[in-house]
This record gives C-alpha cells, sequence and structure tokens, in this order.
C-alpha cells in the first residue's frame, strides 16, 4: 500500500513544485543569461532532494529483487 500512497504524494509534489517554477521563472525573464540557466538547473534537478524520504519510505520493507 505504500507505492500508490508514494505515487499519489510525488504527483501532487511534482504539480507543486512545477507551478512554483514556472512562476518564479516568470519573474526571471528580466535576468542575466546565466541567472536563468543557474535557476532552471535548480528547478529541473531540485525536485529530488525533497523527494529522497519519500521514496526511501516507499521502498523500505520491500522484498529483495531476485535475478
Amino acid at each position: 500500500m505504500r507505492k500508490p500512497i508514494a505515487v499519489l504524494l510525488m504527483l501532487a509534489f511534482m504539480a507543486l513544485w512545477i507551478w512554483g517554477a514556472a512562476t518564479i521563472g516568470m519573474y526571471m525573464t528580466g535576468a542575466s543569461v546565466w541567472l536563468q540557466l543557474l535557476y532552471y538547473i535548480v528547478a529541473g534537478f531540485g525536485w529530488i532532494l525533497p523527494l529522497r524520504p519519500l521514496l526511501k519510505w516507499m521502498n523500505a520493507n520491500a522484498p529483495p529483487e531476485e535475478d
């Protein structure tokens, strides 16, 4: 039951992350190209850090995969 709950939480988090990144990105149009590049790199990869505990919880107590 952990995986379906985790998937729903991930989808909700990603929707909020995308909304937040797009909202902030809207105000980045006047910034320098390098600042915009840095922002979009952080916004593009930064979502994984907050989700790491959820991913660990989702896979806790999972039986080991067989070869």
